[in-house]
């Protein structure tokens, strides 16, 4: 397989690709973002509670 025709079938390949509009890219990013800054937040609580226990256990 050539390279020249490798990249005729990507172009083909993309489009072929369903692009989300405009209002749908907004909603998955912010869906994404609030996930993550939960996720973040979540998992800093967890290891705050595990340090102050160590912290605890070991004076």
């Amino acid at each position: 397989m050539s390279i020249a025709k490798f990249f005729r079938n990507v172009a083909s390949e993309m489009r072929k690709v369903s692009w989300p509009k405009k209002k749908e890219l907004t909603n998955y990013t912010v869906t994404v973002v609030t996930t993550v800054v939960f996720l973040a937040v979540f998992f800093m609580v967890v290891d705050l509670g595990i340090s102050s226990l160590i912290k605890l256990i070991l004076k």
